[in-house]
């Protein structure tokens, strides 16, 4: 007799060209499995065939949680597309999985084990659904990522005129204050 499924999880850990999947479950005796694996694309179209594999992989009765770290912003799209579809997401701050993955007995961290743990994590922890920010927030988090390029440009400018009117050869053309 087949057991209980609790929870799936597809751990996902997320690179800039792919993602790289694990998938898990946890059954009515708390026995934890990953037993899956598969690297897709980091695009629409990799979205899509993930979402199509976990669908033949999974069991229809429980529903299924797609868990990925935050990594800068390469996860973004995939996010958005989950909720597109109406999939629950988990969005997890990469330092918590690194330090969960430490108390596994993993010796190399590679790409398919971060994936796995990640899945494990899912499992074993609850997890918040992940829901989009509003436009507002999207917004204003843009407008810091700009100043904060101002500002580094600025300084970098400030550096170099600095280092130019200090020099022993500098030109007089190169540093005349308007």
């Amino acid at each position: 007799m087949m057991k209980v499924l609790l929870k799936q999880t597809v751990g996902i850990d997320v690179a800039q060209n792919e993602l790289v999947v694990s998938l898990g479950r946890m059954d009515e005796e708390i026995n934890i499995e990953v037993y899956a694996y598969k690297v897709f694309p980091n695009t629409k179209k990799g979205f899509s065939s993930l979402v199509s594999w976990v669908n033949n992989q999974t069991s229809t009765g429980t529903v299924v949680r797609y868990v990925m770290e935050a990594t800068g912003v390469y996860h973004e799209s995939l996010a958005y597309y989950f909720c597109s579809i109406k999939k629950q997401v988990s969005i997890v701050l990469p330092n918590k999985i690194s330090n969960y993955a430490k108390t596994l007995d993993i010796k190399t961290i590679t790409d398919k084990s971060a994936s796995q743990a990640i899945a494990r994590f899912g499992l074993e922890r609850q997890l918040e659904v992940w829901q989009p920010p509003l436009k507002i927030f999207n917004d204003l988090r843009q407008l810091c990522r700009e100043r904060e390029q101002l500002v580094h440009e600025r300084t970098m400018l400030k550096s170099q005129l600095h280092a130019e009117s200090a020099s022993a050869t500098s030109s007089e053309s190169s540093v005349k204050k308007e």
